[in-house]
């Protein structure tokens, strides 16, 4: 692996699992057992490192929601499958890195924003117009509005102002959160889909 390669991808191991902010470039430097100066020979401070590690992590989310739409049984496994996707990611990242970006590093906030309001945006209006398709989406459901409503309602589970750390577990949030908004949006045939699969999530763990 390339000394440039090195850095990000242990940087990105830090920054998700500490924040951002919270880790500096001596201590990156120290996990990699290198001087910080060899670090300076490849970023020339830590905002390019920000910008690289973000890279790296929205190119694992591209990749994982292309995986499971291709791999999906139906625009409801789909979802299944995403929200699971969010669940193991919200074990491993620090709720603060989206503050930390937004804060400290815009440049690659405003590359994430990108990301967020196009890729993934895509991807949820994508899966409502497959479920209205397959009849397990109500026909009359504003696509447009309900993709950006679901949008925003999943990085609302980053806001620890509105779930603060502690007081319920994030991947009790995504779950409530996805239940209500499948529930709305399912006919009666989606509805069974969303029992089955849930039922299904019951007996795996």
């Amino acid at each position: 692996m390339e000394p440039r390669e090195r850095i990000a991808n242990k940087a990105h191991e830090l920054f998700m699992r500490y924040g951002i902010r919270s880790v500096s470039m001596d201590e990156v430097a120290s996990q990699l057992g290198m001087s910080k100066k060899t670090i300076y020979q490849f970023y020339a401070d830590k905002d390019s490192l920000v910008a690289d590690v973000i890279d790296i992590e929205l190119d694992a989310n591209q990749y994982e929601c292309t995986r499971h739409k291709a791999k999906s049984e139906n625009a409801i496994h789909e979802v299944f499958m995403a929200v699971d996707m969010l669940q193991e990611v919200l074990t491993k990242m620090n709720p603060n890195v989206l503050f930390d970006l937004e804060k400290y590093h815009p440049a690659a906030f405003k590359k994430h924003n990108e990301f967020k309001n196009k890729f993934l945006y895509t991807i949820i209006k994508e899966n409502m117009e497959w479920g209205k398709r397959d009849g397990l989406y109500r026909e009359e459901v504003n696509t447009e509005i309900m993709a950006r409503f679901r949008l925003a309602a999943t990085y609302l589970v980053f806001n620890p102002e509105m779930f603060p750390v502690g007081k319920n577990s994030l991947p009790t949030v995504v779950t409530e959160i996805t239940d209500n908004f499948l529930y709305g949006l399912a006919t009666a045939k989606g509805q069974k889909l969303i029992q089955k699969y849930k039922q299904q999530r019951l007996k795996s763990i």
